[in-house]
C-alpha cells in the first residue's frame, strides 16, 4: 500500500466517522474509530480491538497502553499472545498519537487521556480489563488505575517511564515552543541515535529499527507537523505531571517488569552533568517502585532494554503468562 493511498484511507476514514478502517500494513489488525467528545471538540481516537482466539477459555479483556514514541502495532505479538490466552484485547491510539486526531489545541493531562480510554471502554461495554502499559503508556496506566481502581483487574507496567521527578531532580522544564523545535528537526538518523543511548545502553539490533524507522514516518508524512506540535505537547505533560509520587495509593495488583538495560529519561541532555549521571537508572529505579507500590511484583530482565517485549519476546512471554 503506497503512503498516498494510505493517507487516503485515513482522511476518507475521518469524513465517515466511527467506522472501521482496513490495517494498514504496519497494523495487524483493522483500526475502528470512536468520537469521543472532549474540551468542547468531537475527535477521533483509532484503536484495535481483537477478539480472544477461538479455541481459547474466555478471560476477560486486556487494554494495552502505548508510549510516546511508539503506536499501537508495536504490541503485535502481545496481542497475539494475550488473545491465544483467552483475552479481547483493546489497543487504543490516544488522542494525539498516530492515527488518531491531533488537535492543535488540547490541554493534555494524564488525567484526560485516561478519562477518553475509560469513555471508550464504556463504549465498548468492558468493565474491567488488566491494563498493561509501557513507557508514557506506563505513567498513562498508573493515572487510569488511581483513577478506576475497580475498573482495573491487574497492572502490569513494562519499562515505564515517570519512576522519578526530572523536573524536581534537576532536568530544566523545556518550554513548548522549544519542543516543537526540536520536534520539527527529528530524523531516523536523530531518533536512532537518541534510542541507542537511552533504550539500548549503546547497543542496537535491526530488530529495533523497524519502530525507529516507523516513529521517522510519522515525522516525514503528511501530518508531520501535527506529529510534531502534539509530541511537544506531550512532552509537557511528561515533565509537569509525574505519577512517581502517587505510587503508593495504588489500590490494584501491580507487576513492575524491568529490563535493566533501560536508562530512559527525558532531558538528561539539558541537565547538568552531575544530575545527567544520575538519571534513568532503571535498576535502582525499578527497586524503588516496587518497595513503594503496596504488594507489588518485580521482574526484572538481565541484559534487556527498554523494550522487552521486542528485544526478547520469548523471555517476556514466560514472565507475563503466569500473570494472566
Amino acid at each position: 500500500m503506497t503512503s498516498i493511498f494510505r493517507f487516503a484511507c485515513l482522511a476518507l476514514a475521518l469524513v465517515m466517522g466511527p467506522q472501521v478502517l482496513a490495517a494498514p500494513p504496519s497494523y495487524p489488525h483493522p483500526l475502528k474509530a470512536f468520537e469521543v467528545e472532549s474540551q468542547q471538540q468531537t475527535l477521533t481516537m483509532r484503536y484495535m480491538d481483537v477478539t480472544p482466539a477461538p479455541d481459547a477459555p474466555p478471560r476477560g479483556t486486556a487494554l494495552l497502553l502505548h508510549g510516546k514514541n511508539f503506536c499501537a502495532d508495536y504490541w503485535v505479538d502481545s496481542i497475539e499472545l494475550l488473545r491465544a490466552s483467552g483475552y479481547r484485547v483493546v489497543v487504543p491510539e490516544q488522542i494525539g498519537f498516530c492515527s488518531s486526531d491531533l488537535p492543535r489545541r488540547y490541554q493534555y493531562s494524564f488525567h484526560q487521556l485516561a478519562s477518553n480510554t475509560r469513555a471508550l471502554l464504556d463504549h465498548l461495554a468492558v468493565d474491567e480489563t488488566l491494563v498493561i502499559g509501557h513507557s508514557m503508556g506506563g505513567m498513562l496506566a498508573t493515572r487510569y488505575a488511581l483513577k478506576y481502581p475497580q475498573q482495573v483487574t491487574r497492572l502490569v507496567l513494562v519499562n515505564p517511564i515517570g519512576l522519578e521527578d526530572w523536573v524536581k531532580l534537576g532536568v530544566p522544564h523545556t518550554p513548548i515552543d522549544a519542543a516543537y523545535a526540536a520536534e520539527r528537526i527529528k530524523s531516523f538518523a536523530s531518533i536512532k541515535r537518541y534510542q541507542i543511548e537511552n533504550y539500548y545502553d549503546g547497543d542496537w539490533s535491526p530488530a529495533y529499527e523497524r519502530w525507529a524507522r516507523r516513529l521517522a514516518a510519522l515525522y516525514e508524512g503528511p501530518r508531520g507537523d501535527d506529529i510534531a506540535w502534539s509530541q511537544a505537547l506531550t512532552y509537557d505533560m511528561l515533565q509537569t505531571q509525574p505519577v512517581v509520587h502517587e505510587f503508593e495509593a495504588l489500590q490494584v495488583p501491580t507487576v513492575l517488569i524491568i529490563g535493566l538495560r533501560d536508562r530512559t529519561a527525558p532531558g538528561r541532555g539539558r541537565a547538568p552533568a552531575e544530575v545527567a549521571r544520575q538519571l534513568g537508572n532503571y535498576p535502582v529505579l525499578g527497586r524503588q517502585t516496587a518497595a513503594s507500590i503496596p504488594d507489588a511484583q518485580l521482574i526484572e530482565f538481565e541484559g534487556l532494554g527498554h523494550l522487552p517485549q521486542i528485544e526478547d519476546f520469548e523471555r517476556y512471554a514466560a514472565a507475563l503468562k503466569p500473570l494472566l
